[in-house]
């Protein structure tokens, strides 16, 4: 079994990131420079924000951090959105998902310039990324392809299982599995919650990938010897062994898992940092297509 270190590959990129913006710097050009809006104080995005902030520092991009309180307007939002559309001296921005309840995520997805749309959450980035042309892939899909990359795990002709269909990872996971293209070539199957006989589907793996948010959702018996196992799951669960009082858990029961594996994503270290790295490469894919 060997472990896929998300964060060994993530530093890597921003090393390599980093010296493209050195290189922009000694020519006397701008660097790119990456917003975040964040409304509301939600402890998970106000700490993945400013890992975003500090992310920006270590490649040497410009960053900003738009706050808002919880009771900001729809319309004050799309206000902003727009402002930053029109500034050229944005490069790409994010609004921090979730948003309270009484903004429409979507209307706020979809007012975005899908050449300033760093999440990769555009309709226009998601449809031009399904038929295989360029676009702002969604950060956590892209990180996963990434890992699968750097360690040159084979993917044509495997068949792929993804658990979970949302629009951020399960389904562009999917789209990008099947391209015509390294990775990708794959046999892909979607499980979700409606799905029936999802161990059955999961024991034909070759490459499984576990985005649906339920704590040790995968078990060792749904898991074939020698499958590819990558766990997108992050959820916050009660623990007494960590000074934050909660620690994070994935999909997949790694201990139970892993001793079949040949390779497997650890949570956290394994995905996680790649999503975050995603985000820089996006943003500079942005600043290149902008010039």
């Amino acid at each position: 079994m060997q472990l896929i270190d998300g964060k060994l590959i993530s530093e890597q990129i921003k090393q390599e990131i980093a010296q493209e913006v050195e290189a922009l710097k000694a020519a006397g050009k701008k660097v790119p420079h990456l917003v975040a809006i964040l409304v509301g104080h939600d402890g998970g995005s106000e700490s993945y924000v400013a890992h975003k902030i500090k992310d920006c520092q270590q490649v040497g991009f410009e960053s900003t951090l738009i706050r808002y309180e919880d009771d900001v307007t729809e319309e004050e939002l799309l206000a902003k959105v727009e402002e930053l559309n029109n500034d050229n001296s944005v490069t790409g921005f994010i609004v921090q998902l979730p948003l309270p309840k009484h903004i429409a995520e979507q209307k706020i997805i979809e007012a975005i310039n899908p050449a300033k749309d760093a999440d990769g959450f555009h309709p226009i980035n998601v449809g031009r990324m399904l038929i295989g042309l360029p676009s702002l892939v969604s950060a956590t899909p892209a990180g996963i392809v990434e890992l699968l990359e750097r360690y040159k795990i084979e993917t044509k002709g495997k068949h792929c299982v993804v658990i979970g269909r949302s629009n951020i990872v399960g389904k562009p996971i999917a789209g990008l599995m099947m391209q015509k293209a390294y990775p990708g070539d794959a046999t892909v199957t979607v499980c979700h919650s409606r799905s029936q006989n999802i161990k059955e589907i999961c024991l034909q793996a070759d490459i499984l990938i576990a985005a649906i948010g339920s704590p040790g959702f995968v078990k060792e018996d749904m898991v074939k010897e020698g499958a590819v196992v990558i766990d997108v799951g992050t959820t916050r669960v009660p623990s007494t062994l960590t000074k934050s009082g909660f620690k994070l858990t994935g999909d997949v029961r790694f201990d139970e898992v892993s001793p079949k594996c040949s390779y497997i994503t650890p949570v956290p270290g394994g995905v996680g940092p790649m999503t975050r790295v995603e985000l820089l490469k996006n943003t500079l894919l942005a600043y290149k297509a902008q010039q």
